[in-house]
Order: C-alpha cells, then sequence, then structure tokens
C-alpha cells in the first residue's frame, strides 16, 4: 500500500533524503527510527505530496503521489505530533467538518459510533476539542481514519508527548487497525514503543536508511544496540 522507490530530496547542497526505498503492505507496522533531521518527516511530506522529491517515486495503493495527489489521499489518514482540530467545535463536529472534507456524510449515530470505537469516552464526545488532551485529539485522528475506512495510516511522532496510559491506548489502537488490513508507516523515536507495536523497523542518519529489520528477529536489546552503534558512528564521522 506504501513504496518507496529510490526517492532523493535536496535542498540546495543539502540532502535531506538519499536513494531511499521500502514498502508497506497490508496489515503491516512500520517504525522509522532516527534522530532530528534524519528524514523522516520528510518521507511522510513527500508521501503526503506536501514536497516533491527531487528524484524516484512515492505510491501509496500503488498510485504514483505526485501524478494523483487528490486520489491518493482519499486512501490515507495522517496523524502529526500534534493533531490540528478546531478548538470550539465538539468531537462530533469535528469529526463531520473533516469527514465531509473527505466526500463522507455520516449521521450523528454513526460519528458517535466512529468516536468510541476510537476509544473516546462517551461523555467527551460533545465536549469542545479546546478542553482535549492530547491523547484525547489523537482518537479524534483515529475516528476519521477509521469513517474514512483508510487503507494508509501515516503517523509523525504520535506518541510523543503522551502520559504512558494515553500511549499504551494508542498503541492498542494501532494494532487494531493493523489487524484490520491497514498499512502503517509511523516516524518516532521511542525504541521501546516502535518494538512494541511494528512489525518492521527502519533506521535512518542523514537521509540513509541504514537498518532495515523485521521486529520478530530483535530483542528490544538488540535494537538499541543497533541504534546507538549507528548514531556513534554518525558522531565519530
Amino acid at each position: 500500500m506504501i513504496t518507496i522507490k529510490n526517492i532523493t530530496k535536496n535542498y540546495g547542497d543539502f540532502t535531506a533524503v538519499n536513494d531511499l526505498s521500502f514498502s508497506v503492505k497490508e496489515g503491516e507496522i512500520l517504525c522509522l527510527l532516527g534522530a532530528n533531521g534524519a528524514g523522516k518527516s520528510t518521507t511522510i511530506n513527500i508521501l503526503l505530496n506536501f514536497i516533491q522529491p527531487t528524484s524516484g517515486n512515492a505510491e501509496i495503493n500503488g498510485l504514483d503521489v505526485s501524478k494523483n495527489p487528490i486520489k491518493t489521499k482519499q486512501f490515507l489518514t495522517y496523524i502529526p505530533e500534534n493533531l490540528m482540530l478546531y478548538p470550539t467545535l465538539t468531537a462530533i463536529e469535528n469529526l463531520n467538518y473533516f469527514t465531509k472534507l473527505s466526500g463522507k456524510s455520516f449521521s450523528q449515530k454513526k460519528l458517535e459510533q466512529y468516536l468510541i470505537e476510537a476509544g473516546l469516552e462517551k461523555e467527551a464526545l460533545k465536549k469542545r476539542v479546546r478542553t482535549f488532551s492530547k491523547g484525547m485529539r489523537q482518537k479524534v485522528g483515529i475516528a476519521l481514519a477509521i469513517a474514512k475506512n483508510s487503507k494508509v495510516l501515516l503517523l509523525d511522532e504520535p506518541t510523543s508527548g503522551l502520559d504512558p496510559k494515553s500511549s499504551n491506548e494508542f498503541i492498542s489502537l494501532l494494532n487494531k487497525m493493523k489487524n484490520n488490513g491497514v498499512a502503517i508507516l509511523m516516524a518516532t523515536h521511542d525504541l521501546f514503543r516502535a518494538k512494541e507495536v511494528s512489525t518492521h523497523i527502519g533506521i535512518m542518519r542523514s537521509g540513509i536508511l541504514e537498518n532495515y529489520s523485521n521486529t520478530s528477529e530483535l530483542s528490544l536489546s538488540e535494537l538499541e544496540k543497533i541504534y546507538l552503534d549507528i548514531m556513534n558512528f554518525k558522531n565519530v564521522n
């Protein structure tokens, strides 16, 4: 569902992403690990067609993102580190607005069902979003993915700043979506959560995918060693 083929992104003399290739199939979660500036967010922004690659191709559901910017967005939901919702609207009103933007329309009962399925407490459905914690806002984003029947979920540091309970709840939601066949790409700094939720892990350094592994083949300590070796190599050089 997600395919990156030999993507390079240059900004003048600076290379943000260098000849990057990977794929994420239905029911897989690829976690991209790396320090700030590694190229994780740039990769997601290319998939969203927010920026154009210098060379290479990005595909969602077999469609070239650059050539099909509107069509490919119909297949995906994007949840950034700080999900922007309308603070004076309720959770239901926000979900209603964003689903209509995507060309879908649902009854209030159905919207409530999607929000509850995403883990939002029933008493929060009609509260204004300005009162919500970050974890609650992220659940509205998951509800949008469920309502849109998204085939692809793009996440940029979604658990950053969440308390342990909210982080656990969010990871459980991702596992549920994975089991429903959603292809998920998540950029994160959190090795523990990456190991816990992913099917595959990629470690990026200076725009290069330095390591790509099946998560089941690594222990957390092995993952940490590989990650630190790559980061220390950067510091030495």
